[in-house]
């Protein structure tokens, strides 16, 4: 067997040909996606010893999960426009042929997985009005139409339309949540980078203060979050999904053997 490689064609700014080419030269077999693929499918029935993502944050869990579920490590390669768990694995997120060598000459480093409602994040999932932008902003962008880049954090913490979250069944007071896998550095403004992906714990924050300019996080193996409607529009690693409330937060430990290239980003 040798390593698969999914590509979405969608990112990489349109040098998916090069990528391509480069893991050719690799012996890396590729499959670039079409819009009727099915990648969870595609990857569970695919005769390989490694499985790869070439895409952006959204869609390395799917393929992240098949490989939890089968057994095989799992490589990333940053080929989308923000690329956190690249960055946070220590990638170069502007050299995607570079990560093509952790299939070569790969070093293997196994950190935790998220879990919002059995479905794997490797980030953090947002919920509340940042969700309800990221929703937006998918909908115009599957219509073509222009928009603009939001601040959308900032935007989020100062949102006026409460949503009714509990935790652990009792109300809080916030219109936003974020749990992430492992610990987030956080301003009102950003998701920083996370210092381990291996601590086996999740982080929940919420905007505090009176004008939301600062977050409170906690930490535990599982949150429960509530709603005030029985589905909440979420983005999980920057993707739209309607999760069903309660949503069940859970950490995996350790469950995701990733594979880097030997030599660390300089």
């Amino acid at each position: 067997m040798a390593p698969l490689l999914f590509v979405n064609p969608r990112s990489g700014d349109g040098r998916v040909d090069e990528l391509v080419g480069e893991a050719a030269a690799r012996k890396i077999r590729t499959h670039v996606l079409g819009e009727d693929d099915d990648l969870a499918t595609l990857a569970r029935e695919a005769d390989a010893d490694a499985l790869g993502m070439a895409g952006g944050d959204g869609s390395l869990a799917d393929v992240a999960a098949v490989a939890i579920e089968r057994g095989l490590p799992f490589a990333c390669v940053p080929f989308g426009t923000r690329n956190h768990f690249a960055r946070d694995v220590e990638l170069d997120r502007d050299d995607p042929v570079a990560a093509l060598d952790a299939f070569v000459d790969g070093r293997e480093r196994v950190i935790d997985v998220g879990r919002a409602n059995g479905r794997v994040f490797l980030n953090n999932v947002s919920l509340g009005a940042y969700a309800q932008l990221v929703h937006h902003r998918e909908h115009h962008r599957r219509r073509r139409h222009a928009f603009a880049r939001l601040q959308s954090l900032a935007i989020a913490a100062t949102h006026r339309t409460p949503a009714g979250f509990t935790l652990e069944g009792a109300p809080i007071d916030t219109r936003v949540v974020l749990v992430s896998n492992n610990a987030y550095t956080l301003d009102v403004l950003s998701i920083g980078d996370r210092d381990r992906l291996d601590e086996g714990k999740l982080y929940l924050y919420a905007p505090a203060g009176l004008l939301r300019s600062s977050w409170e996080g906690r930490a535990g193996e599982r949150f429960t979050v509530g709603a005030s409607s029985g589905t909440l529009p979420a983005a999980v690693d920057g993707d739209p999904e309607l999760l069903e409330t309660p949503i069940e937060f859970t950490i995996e430990p350790r469950a995701l053997r990733v594979l880097l290239p030997r030599r660390p980003r300089s």
